[in-house]
């Protein structure tokens, strides 16, 4: 497609071409390092005589593709352009028509004072089983990683987790799986410079060869890596303008030499958090009528310091082998809250009968530390590689809470006092092993491996009432052991227009959960096969059909099992079920992709036994209680559209669109002995937009926006539309030595939304107010040989998604 500002280029051109008798045709197709069309490339014919004088200029396809009609027969200098690529120039003899075939154009580099300049890329690229999400040298490659993971296209951040197509998402660095929830997430990745980081995968139906635990998505950072010798170093610091502050300090150091490779980096991060929940429960009589209402506001004010440490050792054996040793160590000394609140108490006429006030003091103190030990070696002249991976992952915490209520009657008398405190902790071991194998069975390529993974747990809580005496009734401990052994066999097959992938994982699973109070009460043997298959088909060139479908399996949270107990007030508790089962689901997925920048995808999820978090009220003791729960099952149907395409070549446009039918069906555990089922019919909306200022590409920026009508969280629904717009600047100086970026979140104060559980006799709901409306200022400066990028990887650590989730209604 020509644009209109070239009319009077082409209409220059026409004239000159104009005086040719024997015509003729040019083509030829446009092509990166990686075979990739480049689209809008500006694409001229000049003068041989003096390379100089313009005779015809069009600008390349879609494809990559472009054509020269009634061009005379004669030389030629052919000139191919485009942002971020060097100038392509080749004397052409014309005589007749002419196909020049593919030109590929090489990325530009300015290279002054051992400084490389990359050129941006575009940013979806759509493979057999993942989306990939190139951010290297983008705007928001000025953001910490985390941040970054939140501005992915189809990411939805809903209750502050991530979700992709509406399922909760797994995060691994370079294929090793270190998702947290989302507090500790966002502490350990918050201080990974997103200067590293080369794309985001997202892989809807993962294969064999991952972990078959999760439901969802996999979000996959792939930092970027250079084999430059030399030594480079980088320190950069955020400044966060929010209701409260909140900074950050880090550096990063790097040495490579032909045999070893270094890498070394300390982050820490300085945040005060401020949240405001609002809450509401109306509790009911026997007969179904109202009792009462109950209308809470409390604040919670958190100071969170936290500090990590990586480090890396790659040393290369042979020219087949190689060695990699790894920590990772987060200590988190400091995150405490101070909470207070009150909670009016209405009869069903509406007239306040009493209200109390809440103070507390919840304080949480944690390590965590991953240490790794990775070898490969090449085997044999056909393409066989065997790795092998040990791990071990130590995390500790502890939790105490001290909770003071004071009740009052209507007309503000005092009526009594009562205090309790709790002293919470978890200790857990990780130890996990694995071996990989990936060769060929005659002309197909095989990727086998099996693996070991054990746990053990301890947890506890002590509860102590307002005289300090233990309550035993109260206090509990778990341990917990858990041994998973697994192995996976993958395949896949490319002929003619077809390709396919198929892939089977089989796990054994045995647990054993022994609770002081009860006893035995999680005692599980099992074991499980996990199919995936893909089919794809070519329609045309530009073109392509796929089908996907895949079984995983659920796995309750270890944070979720243990008894631990954290109080709004007395009669608001948020806690852990030692007696959570695993789920499994299955989905289905048909997928259309149009000349790589339009995508279609219909598909149909179900999730048995998922392991959610439910809020159940009782009413008899007017006690609400946010319990660790599993559904009945949890399934959607959807149909999502996206659009990822440069529309010039300094604006990129993405659109994302998702229609979606949700269901879920819970047990009501306090309201019948029977299950009620909540749904919703829903949209998402997402348009991302990034713009290149400048010939030289140093200046960027971002717009996106974000609308979510309805979803389902458990048995909640949102009360009012979710909106977000988010803004981003970047620029460079000193040839990309020193970048500053300044980034801003949720502009009108829209993405915090009031969620409402109605059914039977349970009517509560929630508005957690937390500060998603930010400005981030960041500047990072580059020293050394910065054109050396990061091997920073995360450690194997697959059992951590586990180990530390955090309640998301917290």
């Amino acid at each position: 497609m020509i644009k209109l500002y070239y009319l009077p280029l082409l209409a220059f051109s026409l004239f000159i071409s104009n005086r040719s008798f024997s015509q003729s045709d040019v083509e030829g197709q446009i092509l990166d390092q990686n075979n990739d069309a480049v689209s809008f490339a500006n694409v001229i014919l000049l003068n041989a005589k003096d390379s100089v004088s313009v005779v015809k200029g069009v600008i390349s396809e879609d494809n990559g593709k472009f054509l020269f009609e009634g061009i005379e027969d004669n030389a030629y200098v052919l000139k191919v352009s485009f942002l971020g690529f060097e100038e392509y120039l080749k004397r052409i003899e014309v005589e007749g028509n002419t196909s020049l075939g593919n030109i590929k154009l090489q990325e530009a580099s300015n290279n002054l004072d051992e400084v490389t300049v990359r050129a941006r890329k575009p940013k979806i690229e759509r493979k057999i089983d993942r989306i990939s999400f190139n951010v290297e040298n983008s705007v928001i490659s000025s953001l910490n990683t985390f941040e970054i993971l939140k501005r992915t296209p189809g990411v939805i951040v809903s209750q502050g987790e991530l979700l992709v197509k509406n399922r909760p998402a797994t995060v691994y660095i370079n294929d090793r799986k270190v998702y947290l929830s989302t507090a500790e997430l966002e502490q350990l990745l918050a201080g990974l410079s997103g200067e590293n980081v080369k794309s985001v995968e997202v892989i809807t139906t993962p294969p064999a060869k991952y972990e078959a635990e999760g439901s969802g998505a996999i979000l996959n950072i792939v930092m970027s890596k250079n084999p430059s010798i030399g030594y480079k170093g980088s320190v950069n610091a955020s400044n966060t303008i929010a209701v409260l502050p909140k900074y950050s300090l880090g550096t990063s150091q790097y040495y490579k030499t032909n045999n070893v490779n270094a890498f070394a980096s300390y982050n820490f991060n300085a945040r005060n958090i401020y949240k405001n929940d609002e809450s509401n429960v109306t509790y009911f009589e026997q007969d179904g009528s109202e009792n009462s209402t109950w209308l809470g506001d409390f604040e919670r004010d958190t100071k969170n310091y936290a500090h990590s440490l990586n480090t890396i050792l790659d040393f290369t054996l042979s020219e087949k082998s190689s060695l990699s040793l790894s920590a990772n160590l987060n200590f988190t000394p400091k995150n405490d809250s101070d909470l207070n609140g009150r909670t009016d108490i209405y009869d069903p006429s509406e007239a306040l009968d009493s209200f109390f006030t809440t103070d507390s003091r919840l304080e949480n103190e944690g390590k965590n530390m991953l240490f790794n030990a990775d070898y490969s070696t090449s085997l044999g002249e056909n393409g066989t590689t065997l790795s092998a991976q040990a791990n071990y992952i130590r995390f500790d915490e502890n939790q105490d809470q001290d909770l003071n209520t004071t009740y009052f009657s209507g007309g503000g008398n005092e009526i009594t006092n009562n205090a309790i405190l709790t002293q919470g902790f978890q200790n857990s071991d990780i130890y996990t092993g694995q071996v990989d194998i990936t060769s060929n069975m005659g002309s197909l390529p095989v990727e086998t491996g099996i693996k070991y993974s054990g746990i053990t747990s301890n947890s506890g809580l002590d509860f102590y009432d307002s005289l300090l005496d233990q309550a035993d009734d109260l206090s509990d401990a778990l341990d917990y052991d858990e041994n998973i052994y697994a192995a996976y066999f993958s395949t896949s097959k490319d002929w003619e227009k077809w390709s396919l992938k198929a892939g089977l994982r089989g796990e054994y699973t045995d647990i054993t959960g022994i609770s002081t109070q009860n006893g035995l009460v999680n005692d599980q043997d099992y074991f499980q096969l996990f199919p995936t298959f893909y089919a794809m088909r070519s329609v045309g060139e530009e073109n392509s059909i796929s089908f996907e479908y895949s079984r995983r399996i659920e796995r309750p949270r270890f944070q979720s099992l243990n008894p631990f107990q954290y109080y709004i007030n007395e009669n608001n508790v948020k806690e852990g079920n030692p007696s959570l089962v695993p789920g499994i689901a299955n989905k289905v997925s048909f997928n259309y992709s149009h000349k790589g920048f339009l995508f279609f995808d219909l598909y149909w999820d179900r999730v048995d036994n998922s392991p959610s978090v439910l809020a159940f009220q009782d009413n008899q003791d007017q006690i609400l209680r946010t319990l660790n729960d599993n559904l009945d099952y949890t399934q959607q149907f959807s149909l999502d559209i996206t659009y990822a395409n440069f529309v010039t070549n300094w604006y990129y446009l993405y659109a994302y669109a998702s229609g979606f039918y949700m269901e879920n069906q819970i047990y009501a555990r306090e309201s019948a002995p029977e299950t009620y089922k909540i749904d919703t019919f829903s949209t998402f909306l997402n348009v991302g937009n990034y713009f290149y200022f400048g010939s030289d590409g140093t200046f960027s920026g971002n717009v996106n926006t974000y609308f979510l009508p309805n979803i389902l969280a458990g048995s909640y629904k949102y009360q009012d539309p979710q909106f977000g717009l988010d803004l981003g600047l970047r620029k460079t100086f000193m040839n990309n030595k020193i970048s500053v970026s300044l980034n801003a979140e949720d502009l009108f104060r829209t993405m915090n939304i009031p969620l409402q559980s109605q059914y039977l006799n349970q009517d509560n709901g929630f508005y957690a107010i937390s500060e998603t409306r930010r400005i981030t200022f960041g500047i990072r400066y580059n020293f050394g040989n910065f054109r050396l990028n990061d091997n920073s990887r995360a450690i194997n650590a697959d059992e951590e998604t586990r180990l530390q989730e955090r309640n998301v209604l917290d």
